[in-house]
């Protein structure tokens, strides 16, 4: 419990400081929106391509946690496109909000996860993280930028369009490149990793501290049917589905955990900056990222126990 609370206060610290900072110091929306521009393109895939280009797969049940962690995202993924008709006409759900709700769903928040595995279990937990990332990120990102061409225009985007922004989108490039150098045991100079890790690990703290400028406070003390429920999709549901998948595929002990973990954690904070820059409903997820990182203090540990 202590771990996953300790590795979860940093998160929520950073978005508070973001909230301030907008408030106090950095005050004009351009200042907000280079530090947005500079995470999408620069530092998130500086560290998809530093973090899976590294992955050491060599000692991990591949195909158990990959498959088990694959296998939850699409179905979490195909269980929000199901829910979308309902919502619509229950919640009057809009194209941008169903965005948020999918990202929120289904997305997962790779610096909590790799912290508290890394503190539970230390370098194998660490290595059985990097196939759940391997697994997860590049489909995950796939999903996201196609649900956002799809959804968060007012007309209706064609496939064409979809399959061009999911082309043009720099987390995917990200990916691809970590895996194919993974993939391909290229000699990459030890100062060229250190340099992308020093621009992906910021991209953890500056994306965070971008969720927290977007913070509207009011949305969080009446927290809206959506949010709620979002929370309810990936702190509960995701965990179920991910734990009944491990076991299925015969996993148990430090796997099931890491499983376990990475299903449990909230969503990314990357996720918001996505939204804004494909016009999502950003301040929704801003909301969103905030009761998950609240709710999964006492959810995370209960699951992850159970899992062991």
């Amino acid at each position: 419990m202590l771990t996953v609370i300790a590795s979860l206060i940093p998160v929520f610290l950073l978005i508070a400081l973001g909230y301030a900072l907008r408030r106090i110091l950095l005050k004009r929306d351009e200042h907000w929106v280079g530090l947005e521009q500079l995470v999408y393109y620069v530092l998130f895939p500086a560290l998809l391509i530093e973090t899976l280009g590294r992955a050491n797969l060599a000692s991990v049940p591949i195909a158990g946690v990959g498959g088990a962690m694959l296998s939850s995202v699409l179905i979490m993924g195909a269980l929000c496109l199901a829910l979308r008709p309902l919502l619509v006409r229950t919640l009057t759900l809009s194209g941008p909000s169903f965005t948020s709700l999918f990202q929120g769903a289904v997305r997962w928040q790779t610096f909590v996860a790799l912290s508290v595995v890394g503190n539970m279990l230390g370098d194998l937990g660490l290595a059985v993280a990097s196939v759940a990332m391997v697994a997860m990120i590049p489909v995950l990102n796939v999903m996201s930028v196609s649900v956002l061409a799809h959804f968060a225009s007012p007309q209706k985007t064609s496939w064409r369009a979809t399959g061009l922004a999911i082309a043009k989108n720099p987390f995917i490039w990200g990916c691809l490149i970590g895996i194919a150098i993974n993939i391909s045991k290229l000699p990459i100079p030890k100062p060229l990793y250190e340099f992308a890790g020093s621009l992906g690990h910021s991209s953890l703290a500056i994306g965070l501290l971008v969720v927290g400028a977007g913070l509207q406070l009011d949305g969080l003390r009446r927290p809206n049917a959506v949010a709620a429920l979002t929370v309810a999709l990936k702190l509960i549901g995701m965990p179920i589905i991910a734990i009944t998948l491990g076991w299925s595929f015969g996993l148990s002990g430090a796997n099931l955990v890491v499983v376990a973990c990475c299903a449990s954690v909230p969503s990314a904070s990357n996720a918001y900056v996505l939204a804004r820059q494909m016009g999502g409903d950003a301040p929704l997820l801003a909301q969103i990222l905030v009761l998950q990182t609240v709710v999964a203090a006492f959810t995370m540990p209960l699951f992850i126990a159970f899992a062991g």
